[in-house]
């Protein structure tokens, strides 16, 4: 592609109506000088009309703003958007925020994690987006097949693995706000300067590692364990702050991410989940009001810019990020950027053809992973057990095979272990029916049986149809 490309380049975006949507503006807007764009095409549906209505117009508010002349364009339908474009992003929920908040509340319910990434929701998220991501895929292949997908969807590991290993498009680089954020806060933690410091991650989407070096080759890991439960720490705020045990830490010579307390902290972390949803106040309640103000302040004719709200949305960064990966593939910049992609023998622990998320060199051939090695005993297990999970979710989200998306409950760490975890199964099947096709049998089998689901808040939402 490169700098000498003078037609400009067009940008698709697939849940154009995201309330993120003005920082991927913004993001753009910034690097116009390396990235001339000529056109933004939204897509949503039609339930999401109305936002990506107001998302249009708050983009071309924000591009006349800057001064530069970039067509923006709304549409419900993605094959008017896709044709000959250079780039799709990726920031769509299958179900809406009404979905996260069945993902969250019917396993709480039962005492168990909801979290939409790393529980029972996570999984159910994965298998109502990645047949779609499938199908966007489908549509990339005839309508702009020299594209490439920037995936921020979650959970993003998966489908990125989906994308790439299952259709086929290798053309695929996932991304994720939380190592940015950890490059971002961490210099400032031990006193250092941004440009002083050089970070390697290493792992899973959600559950990675990293390390840290200075200018010399000496490494500042430990040292920065020290700062690592610090009220100002490198963690997203959204993620509560039980405190990590730095005697386990210093044993691993290796910084955490925010999701880690999940697995490391796994009782802490569901006690403070199962307060929150007893107080009809769960992540994904206090999301959706969050979300609301924002499109409250994107009607506004006079707001041509990202308002700081956005930073309380759980995300940010992830549309900067995406901006970033795309001006440097564009610009063949070999710049560093913590990505989800092709293993590579970056971790020897897993498979080659594997998605992993690591640090990368990214350029005009997209992702190029840097070595890691072997992880130590502790960490390789972790990894092979988690990379299992996803398999196999991946694996029942394509064939709405019941008993694979069971041994995939079965195997994920932060899923019981009893009958309740079986009940939260089937009534997530119940919740997203519509959103589930490929489990239409197992479904089936479930009503004739008799089953229903529990919780009333969930209730409340099916019968409206939601």
């Amino acid at each position: 592609m490169g700098t000498s490309d003078t037609r400009g380049v067009k940008i698709v975006t697939i849940g154009g109506g995201s309330s993120y949507t003005p920082e991927l503006m913004e993001g753009f807007i910034k690097r116009y000088h390396e990235l001339p764009i000529r056109e933004i095409w939204l897509v949503d549906i039609e339930e999401g009309l109305e936002k990506v209505e107001i998302i249009g117009e708050m983009a071309r508010r924000q591009w006349k703003a800057a001064g530069h002349d970039v067509e923006i364009h709304v549409t419900l339908d993605r094959r008017e958007a896709l044709p000959g474009a250079d780039f799709v992003t990726t920031q769509f929920r299958v179900g809406l925020l009404y979905a996260r908040i069945k993902d969250e509340r019917i396993p709480l319910a039962h005492g168990m994690l909801g979290q939409e990434t790393n529980g029972a929701g996570g999984m159910f998220k994965a298998f109502r987006t990645i047949p779609v991501i499938g199908q966007i895929i489908a549509d990339m292949r005839e309508l702009c097949p020299d594209a490439w997908l920037i995936n921020f969807t979650n959970p993003s590991g998966m489908v990125t693995e989906a994308a790439i290993r299952h259709f086929g498009w290798k053309r695929t680089i996932g991304l994720c706000n939380i190592p940015v954020i950890s490059m971002m806060k961490e210099p400032a933690l031990i006193g250092r300067d941004a440009d002083e410091l050089t970070f390697r991650f290493a792992g899973l989407n959600h559950f990675h590692w990293h390390k840290v070096y200075d200018s010399a080759g000496r490494d500042l890991t430990d040292e920065m364990i020290e700062h690592v439960n610090d009220p100002d720490g490198p963690f997203p705020a959204n993620i509560f702050a039980a405190e990590f045990p730095s005697d386990l830490l210093h044993a691993m010579h290796l910084m955490p991410c925010g999701y880690h307390r999940y697995y490391y902290m796994a009782d802490e972390m569901l006690g403070h989940c199962v307060d929150d949803f007893q107080a009809n106040d769960t992540r994904a309640e206090h999301v959706k009001e969050v979300e609301d103000e924002l499109f409250e302040l994107y009607r506004d004719p006079n707001l041509d810019y990202k308002p700081p709200q956005l930073a309380e949305r759980g995300g940010a960064y992830y549309s900067d990020a995406a901006c970033e990966c795309i001006a440097a593939i564009y610009n063949d910049k070999h710049e560093h950027m913590v990505v989800s992609t092709q293993n590579r023998g970056a971790l020897p622990d897993l498979d080659p053809s594997s998605i992993v998320e690591v640090s990368c060199l990214i350029g005009a051939q997209g992702a190029e992973p840097i070595a890691w090695g072997p992880m130590p005993s502790a960490e390789k297990g972790w990894l092979q057990v988690m990379k299992a999970m996803e398999e196999l979710t991946i694996q029942a989200a394509l064939t709405g095979d019941y008993g694979v998306a069971r041994e995939a409950f079965t195997i994920n760490p932060v899923v019981a272990k009893n009958p309740d975890a079986i009940a939260v199964l089937n009534e997530l099947l119940l919740a997203h029916e519509r959103y589930l096709p490929q489990f239409a049998d197992a479904i089936a089998q479930l009503k004739d049986q008799g089953a229903t689901v529990s919780d009333p808040v969930v209730q409340d939402l099916m019968a409206q149809g939601k």
